[in-house]
């Protein structure tokens, strides 16, 4: 005989509890109005911990100030501390999800900077999770992108972010706002086909009757994240043998790093880059085939030759000599780069 499903109630304090428990600064709910991130508001009310909450308002439809204040009153209800926050920055039609994403972040990490908080939780779920995982897929993402989104991961160096409720169906979360009475909003840009996530959402319950449910998308993401922590444990191990800094550099020993499987090799030249251009972003897809061309089809083969190679990637240039140091450092402006050619 089955055990009973364990209460959604139940399961939301369980989330929560090594996030609330013993908390000794403020937390920062990020609360768009929505049914997960109210349920996460309301469960986190009287956690024992310093509560506030932000609502980040993108300014991107007719109506989102008032959804803000409406969020805003629903705090004020709980005794929650409340800030929308405003996103002013000129914006584009293309890409604008992935613009609103990286300034919705930088908005609650600098509010939480300001307030004191270490901690932001956001209430993506597991339906999330399998829509991230399933663009990550189509895009061709290796083991690092198919992990999905982090439970836990840095926004800044004194700020982290958590997502205790990754595990959680959407479905429980509207149920949990509608056992307690909870008034939530329903995003009209979940719905709209122009964005990929949304066509995603739709099909997602076709994936389902296949099998391919957001349960085993997110196992899928459990699997990727454990794979893609035992190969970067093993890269930082191998980037301290090889690494060598300098004044405004860093130099690899090549020989030795042409040893490793490519997958390790492709690791700590990421990581080296990040050391010279931690600030660069791009596109993670882009990143990955960009760095797989330049290991697989240049830095590799001309270790392997003994030849000279010059490339830049991510604002950092790669050099590498007959001998088979590799030399990277910040790329100078592409002006200087052709007057010396």
């Amino acid at each position: 005989m089955s055990e009973a499903p364990e209460p959604v109630d139940e399961r939301l304090a369980r989330a929560l509890a090594p996030l609330l428990d013993g908390a000794t600064s403020p937390l920062l709910l990020a609360v768009s109005g929505g049914p997960d991130s109210t349920a996460l508001m309301h469960a986190a009310r009287s956690g024992g911990a310093r509560v506030h909450v932000a609502t980040v308002d993108h300014a991107l439809r007719a109506g989102s100030a008032e959804e803000a204040a409406g969020v805003g009153r629903l705090a004020s209800e709980f005794g929650l501390v409340h800030t929308v926050l405003t996103w002013q920055a000129p914006r584009r039609d293309s890409g604008i999800q992935a613009a609103a994403r990286r300034a919705r972040y930088r908005l609650l990490s600098a509010h939480a900077a300001r307030i004191g908080a270490g901690l932001v939780l956001t209430a993506h779920t597991l339906d999330d999770q399998a829509e991230t995982v399933l663009m990550r897929l189509i895009a061709g993402s290796a083991p690092s992108g198919l992990a999905g989104m982090r439970g836990d991961r840095p926004l800044t160096p004194e700020i982290r972010l958590a997502r205790p409720f990754l595990g959680i169906p959407k479905t429980d979360l509207v149920a949990y706002c509608e056992a307690h009475g909870l008034p939530f909003l329903r995003d009209p840009s979940n719905a709209d086909e122009r964005f990929a996530r949304a066509r995603l959402r739709n099909l997602l319950p076709l994936l389902a009757q296949e099998g391919l449910t957001a349960a085993r998308l997110g196992r899928l993401a459990v699997r990727a994240a454990r794979d893609d922590a035992a190969l970067r444990q093993c890269a930082e191990t191998v980037l301290s043998q090889v690494a060598r800094n300098g004044i405004d550099e860093l130099r690899l020993d090549g020989h030795r790093l042409s040893r490793e499987p490519e997958a390790i090799v492709m690791r700590v030249l990421d990581a080296a880059l990040d050391r010279i251009a931690p600030d660069h972003e791009a596109p993670v897809p882009k990143r990955l085939e960009r760095l797989e061309t330049l290991v697989l089809e240049g830095l590799l083969p001309a270790l392997n030759e003994g030849r000279v190679l010059r490339r830049t990637l991510r604002g950092v240039l790669i050099e590498v000599d007959r001998q088979g140091s590799i030399r990277l450092a910040a790329a100078p402006p592409r002006r200087a780069i052709r007057e010396r050619r």
